[in-house]
């Protein structure tokens, strides 16, 4: 494990005891957050993108208002729905926010998680699939996404434009050279993990994969991590992609973590979701020591280059801070991270 950053799920709404979180209440704790985590050198902020719920539907003013907060830390999504994009209009947002961040855009797509709605991506106006779970439409607007920020020309030029004519085809504006290497694919299966390689994108699996044959979920997804790379290499890319699987991880360090997260362990479990039979993975909570021994058991922790924690956002900033820390401090140097700055705070 070279980096580790965060996944939020960016809850809002009702929390109980009379206590409300609102949608501008949530992205400015984002913000604040990602300023905490930037400083302590962690590696990178990612935000889950579900519509037509409490959560982080439109992210890409959330990565602009981070980006420009912090130097160091990246910024992305695990997983924009592509289903519901403009393959376009994205590619021109994505550009957007790679150049505010200096490159430090990190975005993950893929064709979405299960929604609370039926076909809401109809609703955006992306009709005609032919596949019950609109696989078809996601593939079809990614590929036209990656043409774009690669630069290709995709409109013709007029001539008679007052703005500067021309003849030949226009790229969409602004440009990111560099940008499909900052490009994740979000994984479920095996299968799309090859296609993942085959095309030359970063992988980001699942936290769930809809596999469920009684092998437990980190070898499941390590044999995912591992297709993956070798489908890369088939197709002769170039360089060394990155990896990155996702964990519910609690430090126990003080008695108010072992109040709130004391009973929350698991073991995997087996369910349904979109219908097909998945593995879902553990929660870990423990004291660091017991974290790290079990962490460096986890096969695909150890084999992707990066971990990411789902946190509990709607707790707040202070208390997320001080779990993400607990982590950079006394268990990430154990698994083999640095920190992106000489320390980390010893408060």
């Amino acid at each position: 494990m070279r980096s580790f950053g965060t996944l939020s799920f960016g809850h809002y709404g009702p929390l109980g005891g009379g206590h409300h979180l609102s949608a501008g209440d949530s992205m400015l704790q984002a913000i604040d957050l990602a300023q905490g985590m930037d400083d302590l050198g962690v590696n990178g902020v990612s935000f889950r993108v579900h519509h037509f719920a409490r959560q982080q539907a439109a992210p890409m003013p959330l990565l602009a208002a981070i980006a420009a907060r912090t130097s160091r830390i990246e910024v992305g999504t695990g997983v924009i729905d592509m289903r519901y994009e403009n393959p376009l209009m994205l590619a021109e947002e994505a550009a957007s926010v790679d150049l505010i961040s200096a490159n430090r855009l990190a975005l993950g797509v893929s064709r979405g998680s299960p929604e609370t709605v039926v076909r809401g991506y109809e609703a955006f106006g992306y009709t005609g699939s032919e596949d019950e779970r609109g696989a078809d439409i996601a593939r079809e607007h990614f590929d036209l996404f990656l043409r774009a920020i690669d630069g290709e020309g995709l409109a013709e030029r007029d001539p008679m434009s007052p703005f500067g004519g021309g003849t030949g085809l226009q790229r969409i504006e602004p440009h990111s050279p560099g940008l499909r290497k900052r490009i994740w694919w979000g994984a479920g299966t095996t299968a799309t993990a090859e296609w993942a390689g085959r095309k030359g994108i970063n992988l980001m699996s699942s936290t769930l994969l809809t596999e469920a044959d009684g092998t437990p979920f980190d070898i499941l997804q390590a044999r995912q991590l591992d297709a993956f790379r070798a489908a890369w290499a088939e197709a002769g890319h170039a360089g060394t992609p990155r990896t990155s699987v996702s964990r519910s991880i609690f430090p126990i360090v003080s008695d108010e973590d072992r109040m709130y997260f004391g009973g929350s362990a698991g073991s995997d479990q087996i369910g349904v979701i979109d219908g097909m039979r998945s593995t879902f993975g553990k929660t870990y909570a423990a004291e660091p020591d017991a974290l790290v021994e079990q962490l460096q058991n986890d096969a695909a922790v150890m084999s992707a280059d990066t971990l990411m924690l789902t946190i509990p956002s709607q707790m707040g900033v202070e208390f997320n801070l001080r779990l993400v820390e607990n982590f950079a401090k006394y268990v990430a140097p154990a698994l083999g991270w640095v920190p992106t700055r000489d320390s980390v705070s010893a408060n």
